[in-house]
């Protein structure tokens, strides 16, 4: 746990819109030096409070118009491991996130397909082919609004 003040919120405020601001832009837009925003960038960094960079794809632009959130339950835990499981999904060029949750699902998907036909044949030719794959629940997503969330 990092002790953050204003500044620092307000430097992660700025990243977290635009992770390609350099320090001196971050300084100006804050009012401090390059020097010290640079360090109090540095700062975060090596507490692992900012990790990384993140690029942003428009999936819709690149014709894939349809994302839809699976929850799976898979069948049967013991002839069938998460190891095997998470492999064999995390290979399917669709799925873009896999997580391991804890409730009604054991795993939470998030699939893109162009369309809802497209969809369908992700679904029946790779997902429901999974080893251990049980039940399945989709969520077709309509809209999506990104927020920072909390920082500090």
């Amino acid at each position: 746990m990092i002790d953050l003040d204003d500044t620092d919120r307000a430097i992660l405020r700025a990243r977290v819109q635009d992770a390609g601001l350099s320090a001196g832009a971050i300084g100006r837009q804050l009012g401090i030096s390059q020097p010290a925003a640079w360090r109090r960038i540095r700062r975060l960094e090596e507490a692992g409070v900012l990790a990384g960079q993140r690029l942003e794809v428009d999936r819709a632009r690149l014709g894939f118009g349809v994302t839809v959130f699976l929850g799976i339950k898979l069948a049967t835990r013991g002839r069938v491991s998460l190891e095997d499981f998470e492999r064999a999904v995390t290979a399917i060029p669709e799925v873009q996130v896999v997580q391991h949750v804890l409730g009604l699902f054991d795993y939470r998907l998030r699939v893109v397909a162009r369309d809802i036909p497209d969809f369908e044949r992700v679904l029946r030719r790779r997902i429901m082919t999974l080893p251990g794959v049980g039940q399945v629940e989709a969520n077709v997503l309509l809209n999506e609004e990104r927020r920072p969330g909390p920082l500090g």
